[in-house]
């Protein structure tokens, strides 16, 4: 059996416009790569401010939802009036240098019913946080009623 031989061996090679078009689908593939990793770092550092805001908001929350409130009592106690309506807090421990993410909290109760007749009463506790993030101002709202104390 004879093999055929190729009049043009040793010639095989890429032209000059493959390998152009090689590098430019290489550069295409890559520069999404470093998109797309620079995107997700981007949203995960919003989620864990989120994060870290909405442990701020139940924590005032919870402050407010503690504070004794008894109508039965006499004199009737109210101290769900005694918090600040807005108060600053850290959001986040800076890793390295002076980076501090400050938030600032929005908090207010109100009385949605009072029916003189019935002695019925509901507040809605509502508490808003605040912070920068990327040249914006993020924001965290919650919401919650209560009655009064047993």
């Amino acid at each position: 059996m004879q093999l055929k031989t190729c009049k043009r061996c040793g010639k095989n090679a890429f032209t000059l416009a493959e390998i152009v078009i090689c590098f430019a689908i290489m550069g295409l593939v890559v520069g999404g790569m470093i998109t797309a990793y620079t995107h997700s770092a981007l949203f995960a550092e919003r989620a864990g401010y989120q994060l870290a805001a909405q442990a701020q908001a139940v924590q005032i929350m919870e402050r407010v939802r503690s504070a004794p409130w008894d109508t039965q009592s006499y004199p009737p106690k109210d101290a769900t009036t005694n918090f600040p309506s807005v108060s600053t807090s850290i959001l986040e421990l800076p890793v390295i240098g002076t980076n501090v993410v400050y938030c600032t909290n929005y908090t207010s109760v109100t009385t949605l019913t009072n029916n003189p007749s019935l002695n019925v009463q509901v507040k809605m506790i509502q508490v808003t946080t605040m912070w920068p993030w990327n040249g914006r101002t993020l924001s965290n709202t919650i919401v919650t009623y209560r009655a009064p104390d047993q």
